[in-house]
């Protein structure tokens, strides 16, 4: 499996973004994939992660209530809606694919996409 992120954008405090992740081959259903974040100068943290049948979503307490993860195995693609950005929620946001159930740690997940950079202005 091979993941290309894309969505990302500048947008202002207030507003969303809709971050798709598509992946390459036929085995997307059997992974667990999660949503991540790096802002600069700071670690990769966790954002939303969804298990393979999209029956179970995690998330972070930064995006409870904000932020929704959703998949669709027939086309192979994860999305994570993002509402109401502030500023600290400016980040390369990255998509990953792994087969743990811990799934707020980024060691669990083996592949990993390019990310894609979401700037929200105050």
């Amino acid at each position: 499996v091979q993941l290309q992120a894309c969505g990302g954008g500048l947008v202002q405090s207030g507003g969303s973004l809709r971050l798709s992740c598509a992946a390459s081959g036929r085995t997307f259903s059997t992974y667990v994939m999660g949503w991540f974040r790096q802002a600069p100068g700071k670690e990769r943290e966790f954002v939303a992660a969804i298990t393979r049948n999209g029956g179970s979503t995690y998330y972070a307490d930064f995006a409870k209530g904000r932020f929704s993860i959703s998949r669709d195995n027939a086309k192979n693609t994860v999305y994570l809606q993002t509402n109401s950005l502030k500023p600290e929620d400016t980040a390369v946001y990255s998509c990953a694919a792994g087969r743990s159930s811990f799934y707020a740690r980024p060691a669990e997940y083996n592949i990993w996409g390019q990310g894609t950079l979401v700037t929200v202005s105050s």
